[in-house]
Protein backbone atom coordinates (compact mmCIF):
# COMPACT_ATOMS: atom_id res chain seq x y z
CA UNK A 1 0.00 0.00 0.00
CA UNK A 2 0.97 3.24 -0.91
CA UNK A 3 2.10 5.77 2.26
CA UNK A 4 -0.09 8.39 1.19
CA UNK A 5 -3.45 5.89 1.91
CA UNK A 6 -2.21 3.93 5.27
CA UNK A 7 -3.71 6.30 7.31
CA UNK A 8 -6.51 9.07 7.36
CA UNK A 9 -4.47 11.98 7.59
CA UNK A 10 -2.07 11.96 5.09
CA UNK A 11 -4.98 12.63 2.23
CA UNK A 12 -7.99 14.57 4.61
CA UNK A 13 -5.42 16.78 5.71
CA UNK A 14 -3.21 17.32 2.25
CA UNK A 15 -7.14 17.61 0.68
CA UNK A 16 -8.68 19.79 3.28
CA UNK A 17 -5.36 22.34 3.59
CA UNK A 18 -5.57 22.18 -0.86
CA UNK A 19 -9.17 23.14 -0.94
CA UNK A 20 -8.65 26.17 1.51
CA UNK A 21 -5.99 27.38 -0.28
CA UNK A 22 -8.34 27.36 -3.45
CA UNK A 23 -11.55 28.32 -2.42
CA UNK A 24 -11.04 30.97 0.14
CA UNK A 25 -9.34 33.13 -3.03
CA UNK A 26 -11.91 32.12 -5.40
CA UNK A 27 -14.54 33.24 -3.27
CA UNK A 28 -12.67 36.60 -2.87
CA UNK A 29 -12.43 36.86 -7.11
CA UNK A 30 -16.09 35.97 -7.18
CA UNK A 31 -16.71 38.75 -4.82
CA UNK A 32 -14.78 41.32 -6.58
CA UNK A 33 -16.46 40.51 -9.82
CA UNK A 34 -12.63 39.29 -11.10
CA UNK A 35 -14.52 35.59 -11.64
CA UNK A 36 -17.91 34.41 -12.23
CA UNK A 37 -19.51 30.73 -11.34
CA UNK A 38 -22.63 29.81 -10.48
CA UNK A 39 -22.32 27.29 -7.59
CA UNK A 40 -25.76 25.20 -6.12
CA UNK A 41 -25.74 27.45 -3.13
CA UNK A 42 -25.59 31.37 -3.60
CA UNK A 43 -21.95 33.13 -2.97
CA UNK A 44 -21.84 33.95 0.60
CA UNK A 45 -23.85 31.14 1.50
CA UNK A 46 -21.48 28.74 -1.13
CA UNK A 47 -18.38 30.15 0.78
CA UNK A 48 -19.76 29.56 4.29
CA UNK A 49 -21.05 26.36 3.88
CA UNK A 50 -17.36 25.12 2.46
CA UNK A 51 -15.42 26.33 5.30
CA UNK A 52 -17.29 24.57 7.57
CA UNK A 53 -18.60 21.37 5.69
CA UNK A 54 -16.02 21.21 3.44
CA UNK A 55 -12.53 21.87 4.63
CA UNK A 56 -13.56 21.88 8.51
CA UNK A 57 -15.14 18.36 7.70
CA UNK A 58 -12.25 17.33 5.97
CA UNK A 59 -9.42 18.01 8.69
CA UNK A 60 -12.32 16.67 11.77
CA UNK A 61 -12.32 13.73 9.39
CA UNK A 62 -8.52 13.14 9.36
CA UNK A 63 -7.80 13.91 12.36
CA UNK A 64 -10.58 11.33 13.85
CA UNK A 65 -9.34 8.76 11.62
CA UNK A 66 -6.01 8.93 13.36
CA UNK A 67 -7.19 9.38 16.47
CA UNK A 68 -9.73 6.84 16.79
CA UNK A 69 -7.17 4.07 15.70
CA UNK A 70 -4.91 5.90 18.27
CA UNK A 71 -7.85 5.11 21.06
CA UNK A 72 -9.02 2.16 20.15
CA UNK A 73 -5.96 -0.14 18.73
CA UNK A 74 -8.53 -0.80 16.02
CA UNK A 75 -8.05 -0.18 12.15
CA UNK A 76 -10.03 2.78 10.51
CA UNK A 77 -10.36 3.05 6.60
CA UNK A 78 -6.92 2.72 4.58
CA UNK A 79 -6.43 1.72 0.89
CA UNK A 80 -8.85 1.57 -1.59
CA UNK A 81 -11.65 2.22 1.73
CA UNK A 82 -9.74 5.53 2.50
CA UNK A 83 -9.71 6.91 -1.37
CA UNK A 84 -13.78 5.78 -1.69
CA UNK A 85 -13.64 7.98 2.00
CA UNK A 86 -11.75 11.57 -0.08
CA UNK A 87 -13.84 10.50 -3.24
CA UNK A 88 -16.83 11.14 -1.46
CA UNK A 89 -15.62 14.50 0.45
CA UNK A 90 -14.33 15.42 -3.40
CA UNK A 91 -17.78 14.56 -4.86
CA UNK A 92 -19.40 16.81 -2.71
CA UNK A 93 -16.92 20.03 -3.41
CA UNK A 94 -17.25 19.47 -7.11
CA UNK A 95 -21.19 19.15 -7.40
CA UNK A 96 -21.91 21.90 -4.89
CA UNK A 97 -20.40 24.00 -7.99
CA UNK A 98 -21.09 22.09 -10.90
CA UNK A 99 -24.77 20.53 -9.54
CA UNK A 100 -27.66 19.29 -10.78
CA UNK A 101 -28.88 20.26 -7.01
CA UNK A 102 -30.26 17.52 -5.66
CA UNK A 103 -27.20 15.03 -6.51
CA UNK A 104 -24.70 17.68 -5.13
CA UNK A 105 -27.05 18.14 -2.11
CA UNK A 106 -27.37 14.14 -1.61
CA UNK A 107 -23.49 13.68 -2.17
CA UNK A 108 -22.25 16.64 0.25
CA UNK A 109 -24.80 15.81 2.83
CA UNK A 110 -23.41 12.00 2.69
CA UNK A 111 -19.78 12.26 3.76
CA UNK A 112 -20.35 12.88 7.27
CA UNK A 113 -22.87 10.06 8.12
CA UNK A 114 -20.28 7.50 6.37
CA UNK A 115 -17.40 9.23 8.78
CA UNK A 116 -19.21 8.57 11.62
CA UNK A 117 -20.06 5.02 11.17
CA UNK A 118 -16.21 3.62 10.37
CA UNK A 119 -15.63 5.90 13.34
CA UNK A 120 -18.54 4.43 15.39
CA UNK A 121 -17.62 0.47 14.43
CA UNK A 122 -14.35 0.57 16.26
CA UNK A 123 -15.15 3.04 19.01
CA UNK A 124 -18.30 0.61 19.85
CA UNK A 125 -16.34 -2.62 19.64
CA UNK A 126 -13.44 -1.42 21.49
CA UNK A 127 -15.66 0.11 24.10
CA UNK A 128 -14.27 3.44 24.18
CA UNK A 129 -17.07 5.29 25.49
CA UNK A 130 -15.59 8.24 26.57
CA UNK A 131 -14.91 9.17 22.67
CA UNK A 132 -17.78 8.10 21.12
CA UNK A 133 -19.64 11.45 21.52
CA UNK A 134 -17.66 12.55 18.11
CA UNK A 135 -20.25 10.33 16.55
CA UNK A 136 -23.51 11.88 17.35
CA UNK A 137 -21.52 15.43 16.83
CA UNK A 138 -20.79 14.14 13.47
CA UNK A 139 -24.59 13.39 12.89
CA UNK A 140 -25.43 16.58 14.35
CA UNK A 141 -23.22 18.78 12.21
CA UNK A 142 -24.36 16.40 9.21
CA UNK A 143 -28.12 17.09 9.73
CA UNK A 144 -26.97 21.02 10.01
CA UNK A 145 -25.78 20.57 6.94
CA UNK A 146 -29.03 19.47 5.08
CA UNK A 147 -30.95 22.29 6.97
CA UNK A 148 -28.48 24.77 5.45
CA UNK A 149 -29.34 23.47 1.96
CA UNK A 150 -33.13 23.43 2.82
CA UNK A 151 -33.27 26.67 3.92
CA UNK A 152 -32.19 28.26 0.58
CA UNK A 153 -34.05 25.40 -1.60
CA UNK A 154 -37.41 26.35 -0.14
CA UNK A 155 -37.45 22.98 1.16
CA UNK A 156 -37.29 24.28 4.91
CA UNK A 157 -37.58 27.41 7.01
CA UNK A 158 -35.53 29.98 5.31
CA UNK A 159 -34.45 30.81 8.71
CA UNK A 160 -32.34 28.00 8.05
CA UNK A 161 -30.28 29.02 5.87
CA UNK A 162 -28.50 31.43 8.79
CA UNK A 163 -29.49 29.55 11.87
CA UNK A 164 -27.79 26.05 10.36
CA UNK A 165 -24.16 28.32 10.37
CA UNK A 166 -24.57 29.80 13.50
CA UNK A 167 -25.51 26.69 15.24
CA UNK A 168 -22.55 24.69 13.38
CA UNK A 169 -19.78 27.30 14.03
CA UNK A 170 -21.50 26.73 18.07
CA UNK A 171 -20.65 23.00 17.34
CA UNK A 172 -17.36 23.25 16.05
CA UNK A 173 -16.51 25.98 19.31
CA UNK A 174 -17.86 23.13 21.40
CA UNK A 175 -15.04 20.78 19.59
CA UNK A 176 -12.22 22.41 20.21
CA UNK A 177 -13.02 23.52 23.29
CA UNK A 178 -13.55 19.71 24.34
CA UNK A 179 -10.38 18.59 22.10
CA UNK A 180 -8.61 21.88 23.30
CA UNK A 181 -9.05 20.96 27.08
CA UNK A 182 -7.50 17.38 26.35
CA UNK A 183 -4.57 18.10 24.23
CA UNK A 184 -3.23 21.64 25.13
CA UNK A 185 -2.50 21.53 29.17
CA UNK A 186 -1.37 17.64 28.58
CA UNK A 187 0.90 18.65 25.67
CA UNK A 188 2.24 21.55 27.39
CA UNK A 189 2.84 19.65 30.76
CA UNK A 190 4.67 17.04 28.39
CA UNK A 191 7.09 19.61 27.12
CA UNK A 192 7.93 21.89 29.96
CA UNK A 193 10.03 20.70 32.65
CA UNK A 194 8.01 21.44 36.11
CA UNK A 195 4.49 22.55 34.63
CA UNK A 196 1.48 21.80 36.21
CA UNK A 197 -1.89 23.54 34.15
CA UNK A 198 -4.32 24.03 36.72
CA UNK A 199 -7.93 22.53 36.13
CA UNK A 200 -10.99 24.19 38.60
CA UNK A 201 -13.86 21.88 38.15
CA UNK A 202 -16.10 24.27 37.98
CA UNK A 203 -14.91 26.54 35.46
CA UNK A 204 -14.67 23.66 33.36
CA UNK A 205 -17.99 22.78 33.73
CA UNK A 206 -19.40 26.54 33.16
CA UNK A 207 -16.40 26.37 29.97
CA UNK A 208 -18.57 23.48 28.15
CA UNK A 209 -21.61 23.55 29.75
CA UNK A 210 -21.87 27.17 28.43
CA UNK A 211 -21.28 26.47 25.01
CA UNK A 212 -23.65 23.54 24.75
CA UNK A 213 -26.27 25.80 26.47
CA UNK A 214 -25.50 28.54 23.61
CA UNK A 215 -25.56 26.01 20.83
CA UNK A 216 -29.17 24.43 22.44
CA UNK A 217 -30.62 28.05 22.37
CA UNK A 218 -29.38 29.14 18.67
CA UNK A 219 -30.96 25.98 17.21
CA UNK A 220 -34.35 26.28 19.28
CA UNK A 221 -34.41 29.65 17.54
CA UNK A 222 -36.21 30.94 20.86
CA UNK A 223 -35.01 34.22 21.76
CA UNK A 224 -33.91 36.03 25.21
CA UNK A 225 -33.53 39.46 26.59
CA UNK A 226 -30.96 41.67 25.41
CA UNK A 227 -29.45 41.56 28.61
CA UNK A 228 -29.48 38.01 29.34
CA UNK A 229 -28.18 37.66 25.82
CA UNK A 230 -24.95 39.79 26.33
CA UNK A 231 -24.86 38.51 29.74
CA UNK A 232 -24.52 34.53 29.03
CA UNK A 233 -21.63 35.27 26.17
CA UNK A 234 -19.54 37.54 28.48
CA UNK A 235 -19.75 34.23 31.00
CA UNK A 236 -18.39 32.35 29.11
CA UNK A 237 -15.65 34.18 27.45
CA UNK A 238 -14.88 34.77 31.43
CA UNK A 239 -15.10 31.39 32.00
CA UNK A 240 -12.68 30.50 28.37
CA UNK A 241 -10.46 32.96 29.70
CA UNK A 242 -9.96 31.52 33.46
CA UNK A 243 -9.46 28.20 31.51
CA UNK A 244 -6.70 29.23 29.84
CA UNK A 245 -5.13 30.80 31.97
CA UNK A 246 -5.31 28.01 34.25
CA UNK A 247 -2.93 26.13 31.54
CA UNK A 248 -0.31 28.79 32.21
CA UNK A 249 0.35 28.58 28.09
CA UNK A 250 3.08 31.96 29.02
CA UNK A 251 5.32 29.39 29.73
CA UNK A 252 5.46 27.81 26.07
CA UNK A 253 6.95 30.55 24.94
CA UNK A 254 10.09 29.27 23.76
CA UNK A 255 7.80 26.45 21.69
CA UNK A 256 5.98 27.88 18.59
CA UNK A 257 4.32 24.42 18.10
CA UNK A 258 2.81 24.38 21.81
CA UNK A 259 2.48 28.18 21.29
CA UNK A 260 0.34 27.51 18.35
CA UNK A 261 -2.66 25.96 20.11
CA UNK A 262 -3.14 28.09 23.21
CA UNK A 263 -3.29 31.04 20.98
CA UNK A 264 -5.61 29.57 18.31
CA UNK A 265 -7.32 29.09 22.29
CA UNK A 266 -7.56 32.55 22.71
CA UNK A 267 -10.29 33.13 19.85
CA UNK A 268 -12.42 31.21 21.49
CA UNK A 269 -13.02 34.02 24.13
CA UNK A 270 -12.62 36.55 21.82
CA UNK A 271 -15.57 35.08 19.55
CA UNK A 272 -17.69 34.88 22.74
CA UNK A 273 -17.04 38.65 23.74
CA UNK A 274 -17.69 39.68 19.79
CA UNK A 275 -20.92 37.91 19.88
CA UNK A 276 -21.86 39.75 23.49
CA UNK A 277 -21.30 42.51 21.92
CA UNK A 278 -22.08 42.63 18.25
CA UNK A 279 -24.71 39.70 17.64
CA UNK A 280 -28.16 41.10 16.29
CA UNK A 281 -30.41 39.35 18.76
CA UNK A 282 -32.01 37.17 16.51
CA UNK A 283 -30.21 33.67 16.66
CA UNK A 284 -27.63 34.71 13.45
CA UNK A 285 -23.98 35.59 14.40
CA UNK A 286 -22.28 38.44 13.56
CA UNK A 287 -19.99 38.22 11.11
CA UNK A 288 -16.67 39.26 13.19
CA UNK A 289 -17.92 36.71 16.04
CA UNK A 290 -18.38 33.87 13.25
CA UNK A 291 -15.02 34.85 11.51
CA UNK A 292 -12.96 35.28 14.55
CA UNK A 293 -14.24 31.67 15.55
CA UNK A 294 -13.91 30.39 12.12
CA UNK A 295 -10.44 31.72 11.06
CA UNK A 296 -9.00 32.73 14.65
CA UNK A 297 -9.75 29.70 17.11
CA UNK A 298 -10.89 26.87 14.15
CA UNK A 299 -8.76 27.37 11.11
CA UNK A 300 -5.65 28.56 13.40
CA UNK A 301 -6.25 25.59 15.92
CA UNK A 302 -6.71 22.85 13.13
CA UNK A 303 -3.19 24.19 11.41
CA UNK A 304 -1.35 23.74 14.84
CA UNK A 305 -2.86 20.62 15.42
CA UNK A 306 -2.51 18.98 11.36
CA UNK A 307 1.30 20.00 12.09
CA UNK A 308 1.87 18.56 15.36
CA UNK A 309 -0.02 15.62 14.30
CA UNK A 310 1.16 15.10 10.89
CA UNK A 311 5.01 15.31 12.30
CA UNK A 312 4.52 12.95 15.15
CA UNK A 313 2.93 10.61 12.92
CA UNK A 314 5.11 10.47 9.79
CA UNK A 315 8.29 10.49 12.59
CA UNK A 316 9.55 13.67 12.40
CA UNK A 317 10.66 15.54 15.42
CA UNK A 318 7.85 17.72 17.25
CA UNK A 319 9.56 21.17 16.17
CA UNK A 320 8.72 23.99 14.46
CA UNK A 321 10.33 25.53 11.24
CA UNK A 322 10.00 28.54 9.46
CA UNK A 323 6.89 27.06 6.98
CA UNK A 324 5.00 26.43 10.06
CA UNK A 325 5.98 29.83 11.85
CA UNK A 326 5.07 31.62 8.57
CA UNK A 327 1.73 29.41 8.77
CA UNK A 328 0.72 30.33 12.48
CA UNK A 329 1.10 34.00 12.18
CA UNK A 330 -0.24 34.10 8.51
CA UNK A 331 -3.68 32.68 9.59
CA UNK A 332 -3.56 34.35 13.09
CA UNK A 333 -3.06 37.75 10.82
CA UNK A 334 -6.19 36.67 8.54
CA UNK A 335 -8.44 36.21 12.10
CA UNK A 336 -7.40 39.62 13.40
CA UNK A 337 -7.57 41.55 9.98
CA UNK A 338 -11.27 39.96 9.24
CA UNK A 339 -12.40 40.01 13.07
CA UNK A 340 -10.78 42.68 14.32
CA UNK A 341 -9.67 44.93 12.02
CA UNK A 342 -13.55 46.65 11.04
CA UNK A 343 -13.68 47.48 14.36
CA UNK A 344 -10.92 49.26 14.44
CA UNK A 345 -11.03 51.11 10.97
CA UNK A 346 -14.82 50.25 9.86
CA UNK A 347 -14.76 52.72 6.62
CA UNK A 348 -11.36 50.26 4.93
CA UNK A 349 -13.39 47.04 5.10
CA UNK A 350 -12.32 45.83 1.73
CA UNK A 351 -8.78 45.95 3.07
CA UNK A 352 -9.51 44.30 5.71
CA UNK A 353 -10.81 41.97 3.64
CA UNK A 354 -7.88 41.51 0.90
CA UNK A 355 -5.47 41.19 3.94
CA UNK A 356 -7.41 38.17 5.50
CA UNK A 357 -7.38 36.37 2.58
CA UNK A 358 -3.91 37.10 1.44
CA UNK A 359 -3.10 36.19 4.94
CA UNK A 360 -5.34 32.89 4.67
CA UNK A 361 -3.64 31.86 1.24
CA UNK A 362 0.06 32.66 2.74
CA UNK A 363 -0.64 30.13 5.96
CA UNK A 364 -2.40 27.41 3.33
CA UNK A 365 -0.31 27.81 1.13
CA UNK A 366 2.98 27.68 3.65
CA UNK A 367 1.13 24.27 5.09
CA UNK A 368 1.19 22.74 1.52
CA UNK A 369 4.85 23.33 0.40
CA UNK A 370 5.88 21.85 2.93
CA UNK A 371 3.94 19.07 3.89
CA UNK A 372 2.49 17.72 0.80
CA UNK A 373 5.73 15.84 -0.21
CA UNK A 374 5.68 14.28 3.47
CA UNK A 375 2.68 12.71 3.32
CA UNK A 376 3.56 10.81 0.43
CA UNK A 377 6.26 9.60 1.80
CA UNK A 378 6.92 6.76 4.68
CA UNK A 379 7.55 7.56 7.70
CA UNK A 380 11.12 9.19 8.44
CA UNK A 381 11.94 6.46 11.31
CA UNK A 382 10.97 3.73 8.97
CA UNK A 383 14.05 1.17 8.56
Amino acid sequence: MHPFWSIGFRPFYLGATVFALLAVPAWYAVYRGWLTFDPVLPGMAWHAHEMLFGFAAAVIGGFLLTAVRNWTGRPTPSGAALAALLGLWLAGRLLLITGPVELAVAVDIAFLPVLALVLAIPLWRSRNWRNLFVVPLLLALAALGAAHHGGYHGWLDPAWGHRAITVALDLVALLLAVIGGRVIPAFSANAVAGLIPRRWPAVEVLAVGLLLFIALLDVSGLGIPEPARRGLFALAALAHLLRLAGWQPWATRGNPLLLALPLAYLWLPTHLLLRALLDPGSGQMAPLAAHALGIGAMAAMMLAMMTRSALGHTGRALVAGRAEITAFAAVHFAAATRALGPLAWPDAHQTWLALSALGWSVAFAAFVLRYAPMMARPRADDA
